[in-house]
């Protein structure tokens, strides 16, 4: 599978992205900038080359612009486009595939990738059902190949905080938190306006918070219900599928049998002029203790004649990604939005390179066993989301007020509809 060598001894991880926009530019450029010029390395894998090879998106406009770039003219790539280029993709010499397409078109990629035997990294949430969730779970494990989910907030310095203290037992016992992110009207009426009907930010952002809970104060609990409602009118019909906002409960119970509720707040219609721009802010309370962090008072705050809040941000969040130019001269993109995608790299290199052929099942294994991205501990976070996505759903068909519960006698995830007696079942096996 990987016998492409830059030179002997130098193995390449050629790399195809389905999709093309600005989590591209944001995160998988950096990484592709940085390791186009020098190789990953470990003591098990020596150094290892990381290559875009191949690129596929809806115009390709993007792709030939990036092609004339100092980066495009080093190293070029294929830049497919148009209804056929993710089949042209996987059909090209390539070993990995990055899925950065809108969410609801997740699924298709990234099962015909791992059909193709590729490696496949997903953008959250990495589906939006657990129907295809175990899809992508069995034929990961059929053809010998990682799946895995970028969660780049795990990687947050306050994050890891956080986990750490949670984990040496400081904080004790997590008895409920709320979560914000507030996205500005840029990003739902331009950014994104091409996909957005019939979506809403929750399942576009609440999933990093449903991942960071799950993961920090997991595993020895078990999701209970979950709770939605929100707000239209602004991005689309007041009485349409596109929300403007969503206000997103999620419940824990501890093996004690005491519950942990979690709000999560989400919207993208904030002004484009506030201050924050992206505002984040989180809030746990423990037995013993809260912890409270927030994005902007952690951070710096700058002005620019003519050019904040626009070209720059009043409060840029550099911790997640920052150009630099450090004390020695060197010019750099760095921050943990960039560790993330960097990390799954690594990853594939030591499935591939880290030791001999007859071992490589165990390094598989090794790397499926890390439980901050593999696809097959997202079942919370994609039982939540499609618990959600459902709850939307019925309220706007007239049944606002809906709550699923998880693993219940009639199935793993039920949904409850206010005055109908009759559940609906939205997934049969156990969460």
């Amino acid at each position: 599978m990987f016998t492409t060598q830059s030179s002997p001894g130098s193995p390449i991880i050629r790399c195809g992205m389905i999709g093309f926009g600005m989590i591209f530019d944001d995160t998988y450029r950096p990484v592709f900038e940085l390791r186009g010029a020098e190789p990953l390395y470990s003591p098990a894998t020596g150094p290892v080359q990381v290559r875009l090879a191949a690129v596929a998106s809806r115009t390709g406009v993007r792709g030939a612009r990036y092609l004339t770039s100092g980066y495009g003219q080093r190293q070029p790539f294929t830049n497919y486009s148009g209804s056929d280029a993710t089949r042209q993709l996987l059909a090209s010499d390539i070993h990995v595939v990055c899925v950065a397409t809108p969410d609801d078109r997740h699924f298709t990629a990234a099962r015909d990738a791992l059909i193709a035997q590729k490696h496949v990294l997903i953008e959250k949430p990495s589906v939006l059902s657990l129907a295809e969730l175990d899809e992508l779970s069995r034929l990961a494990t059929a053809n010998g190949v990682l799946a895995k989910v970028v969660y780049h907030k795990l990687a947050d310095p306050d994050h890891k905080k956080l986990r750490t203290l949670y984990q040496d037992g400081v904080l004790q016992h997590v008895n409920n938190g709320y979560c914000s992110l507030l996205e500005p009207k840029s990003i739902s009426g331009g950014q994104f306006a091409e996909w957005i009907t019939g979506r809403n930010p929750a399942t576009y952002v609440a999933v990093h918070y449903l991942k960071l809970i799950d993961f920090t104060f997991g595993p020895n609990w078990a999701l209970s219900r979950i709770s939605a409602t929100g707000q239209r009118g602004l991005v689309g019909p007041a009485d349409g599928p596109t929300w403007d906002s969503v206000q997103l409960q999620v419940v824990y119970l501890h093996p004690d049998a005491r519950e942990a509720a979690f709000d999560i707040h989400t919207s993208w219609v904030t002004p484009n002029n506030f201050p924050g721009y992206v505002e984040q802010e989180v809030q746990f309370r423990f037995d013993n203790a809260v912890w409270c962090a927030h994005q902007r008072k952690r951070g710096v705050e700058l002005t620019v004649e003519n050019r904040t809040p626009g070209e720059l941000k009043n409060t840029p969040n550099y911790h997640y990604n920052g150009t630099f130019l450090e004390p020695w001269g060197e010019r750099s993109q760095r921050g943990y939005g960039i560790e993330v995608i960097e990390r799954f790299f690594q990853e594939v290199a030591n499935v591939e390179f880290g030791g001999p052929p007859d071992t490589r099942s165990e390094r598989l294994a090794q790397m499926r066993a890390l439980t901050y991205n593999d696809i097959m501990a997202d079942r919370n976070c994609v039982a939540i989301v499609q618990s959600l996505e459902a709850i939307l759903c019925r309220a706007v068909a007239g049944a606002p007020g809906c709550v699923v519960k998880v693993n219940t006698p009639p199935g793993g995830l039920v949904l409850y509809e206010p005055g109908n007696a009759t559940p609906f079942i939205l997934y049969e096996g156990r969460v």
